[in-house]
């Protein structure tokens, strides 16, 4: 079983591909016209990276913590634009991209998922008792 150190890097790793899943699969689902789907796809990879970083080198997991933090930040921020969209399709109203508007949503959610991870890795590091 991970530790509570290795899970938040392992969640990073698991939700960082499932970024990529994401961007890749809107940018198909757009039939390739929309370049901007692939950009869930392009933090996974950064995401997944400093997860790998962190479960691999101990020394390093502050590091790619705060990263993988960042990322989730911009993440976020990035995707809040689709606020509007999410409501309306949520509430039965048209959007104009039924696919950006779900890629944004699902990304929404996975970048607080990583950053409340990033959080309770942060908070468990601080307190003197644990190693």
């Amino acid at each position: 079983m991970a530790s509570s150190r290795t899970s938040a890097f392992m969640l990073g790793i698991v939700l960082g591909t499932a970024l990529v899943a994401l961007g890749v699969g809107a940018y198909v689902l757009s039939n390739f016209v929309s370049v901007t789907a692939l950009i869930p796809a392009v933090f996974g990879v950064l995401i997944a990276v400093l997860g790998v970083v962190g479960y691999q080198r101990t020394d390093r997991q502050r590091l790619a913590a705060y990263g993988i933090g960042l990322l989730a930040v911009l993440g976020v921020l990035g995707s809040t634009r689709g606020i509007p969209d999410i409501i309306a399709l949520l509430t039965g109203g048209a959007v104009e991209s039924t696919i950006a508007t779900i890629s944004q949503g699902t990304m929404i959610v996975i970048c607080l998922v990583l950053l409340a991870a990033v959080i309770q890795f942060i908070r468990y590091t601080r307190t003197p008792t644990n190693p």
